[in-house]
């Protein structure tokens, strides 16, 4: 395992700003939600791509993919799975009324933000978000992946790896996170 990576570093700086098990947690079920959110509206574009149609979520879920396919091939592969599936419920969603599904996308978007507050409250950290908006919302979606990963068990090696450089970090040091 290459500890020098991009990956790990991205994992070192998240993970320290995210070890409090209820921050943990609300963060598993916030970011889907926050992402299902942005989806919505984003499957109500439609573009013809050499006669298939596509939508923008799915665009925008291919293109994270390839960027986390730069970090982890295996993390960006249950990525893709994942982020499959929260596109096709966002597009059953999205093909309700537009009030229906206008309402269901600001509620979800803005109340998995919320909640992902919360759990900062707990953690008694920034959100990232706040720092770094757009890297954050990148970014996001893979530690997902990865969190669900630890929880599993699988890849110790590389968590061991990440709590060994967090314990290491001088105290007060300050995270940018991705």
């Amino acid at each position: 395992m290459n500890t020098d990576s991009k990956l790990m570093d991205m994992l070192t700086d998240y993970a320290a700003a995210h070890q409090h098990p209820v921050n943990i947690a609300i963060h598993l079920i916030g970011i889907p939600i926050i992402m299902f959110g942005a989806f919505i509206p984003m499957t109500w574009i439609m573009i013809d791509f050499i006669g298939i149609e596509i939508n923008l979520a799915q665009i925008a879920l291919f293109a994270m993919f390839l960027f986390y396919l730069t970090l982890d091939k295996i993390f960006a592969g249950v990525f893709f799975v994942f982020a499959i599936a929260v596109a096709e419920l966002a597009a059953f969603v999205g093909s309700y009324s537009q009030y229906i599904s206008t309402i269901t996308a600001i509620a979800t978007f803005f109340g998995g933000y919320a909640i992902q507050f919360l759990g900062h409250t707990i953690e008694k950290s920034t959100p990232v978000v706040l720092k770094h908006p757009v890297q954050a919302n990148l970014a996001a979606p893979f530690f997902t992946i990865v969190e669900i990963f630890k929880l599993l068990g699988f890849r110790e090696t590389l968590f061991t790896e990440v709590q060994k450089r967090i314990k290491q970090t001088e105290p007060g040091e300050v995270h940018d996170e991705a």
